[in-house]
Formats: C-alpha cells, sequence, structure tokens
C-alpha cells in the first residue's frame, strides 16, 4: 500500500511539474488545459479504485468459494458505483 501510495505521488508530481511548462506557452492551443488535467487523474483514480475491487473479490472468493454471487453483486454494484462517479467528474472536468 506504502509503495502504491508512492508511486501515485511521483506520477503526480511528473505530471505537474511537466504541465507547468506547457502551460505557460503563449497562444491560443498552447499546452495542456487543467480540464485534460483533471479527466487524466479521475481516470486514473478511477482505474485504481476499481482495480482494487476486483483484486480484493478474487481474494474473498478465494477464501470462500460458497459466498461467489454475493461477493460478484458488492463487487458490480461497487465498481458501477466509481464508473459513475468518475464519469460525472469527467463531465466536470469537461465543462
Amino acid at each position: 500500500m506504502i509503495q502504491a501510495l508512492r508511486i501515485m505521488y511521483m506520477t503526480c508530481v511528473v505530471v505537474l511539474a511537466t504541465a507547468v511548462p506547457a502551460m505557460a506557452q503563449a497562444g491560443e492551443g498552447g499546452g495542456i488545459s487543467l480540464g485534460a488535467l483533471g479527466a487524466g487523474i479521475t481516470i486514473i483514480g478511477a482505474g485504481f479504485g476499481i482495480g482494487r475491487i476486483g483484486g480484493s473479490a478474487v481474494e474473498a472468493i478465494a477464501r470462500q468459494p460458497e459466498a461467489v454471487g454475493k461477493i460478484q453483486t458488492a463487487m458490480i454494484i461497487s465498481a458501477a458505483l466509481i464508473e459513475g462517479a468518475a464519469f460525472f467528474a469527467l463531465i466536470i472536468c469537461m465543462i
């Protein structure tokens, strides 16, 4: 967990460090927009969350194979909620 947080932290630092010079360019169309940066961070977060849900579900199924139906249902509902929140955040970033 600590290593994953360090990787996420370093990724954010690299993205922000490279975005500053790109946004400082003069003229229209130069650089990266803040909406695109927010959309990228949203997608990364949603992917990370859904990946954790999938991994935890597989571990839970391996421990209790008789509870497959309940685990899969909870996993699908949780993934759908994360996707909905990510979609909402993408819409907000693009506006």
